[in-house]
């Protein structure tokens, strides 16, 4: 069995954590990576990987995975859900649910014990809404209609 080692707080660390901290969005590794550099010149990617899982074992963030999709990170630990864009992935905080919207018909579920629940709405963010608005309407005419067939 490892033992949990009181870790350090280190530069590199606190950097990450405060980069990540500073934003309403959920970055991806590499874009806390580019910010990270701005600070600290020399930081690799790796370290902001490393400090990263660790700040999420540590319980510190959150890390936000989802199939087919990079993992995110999150500085709110508290219990609120989620919304992505299906364009550009950028994804949001949900606040004002209630903790299980589900209700309590969720609980148990085929003979589980259930420990938690991720909630994730999907739609186009209003950044995406307004790049579609912007196109040619004969252009979106015929997306629409390659979707179609």
């Amino acid at each position: 069995m490892v033992e949990d080692k009181p870790r350090r707080n280190t530069r590199q660390r606190q950097v990450v954590l405060e980069e990540l901290r500073k934003l309403s969005t959920h970055p991806t590794a590499a874009e806390l990576y580019e910010l990270a550099r701005r600070r600290l010149p020399k930081i690799s990617l790796g370290t902001v990987y490393r400090n990263l899982e660790l700040l999420v074992q540590m319980g510190v963030i959150r890390k936000l995975e989802t199939a087919g999709s990079e993992a995110r990170f999150d500085a709110e630990v508290n219990q609120h859900y989620h919304v992505r864009c299906v364009q550009c992935q950028r994804v949001d905080d949900v606040h004002g649910l209630p903790k299980n919207p589900l209700g309590e018909a969720a609980i148990p579920v085929n003979g589980y014990e259930i420990v938690g629940l991720r909630l994730e709405y999907i739609g186009i963010c209003p950044s995406c809404q307004d790049d579609s608005a912007d196109e040619d309407p004969a252009a979106s005419q015929v997306n629409e209609n390659q979707v179609a067939l």
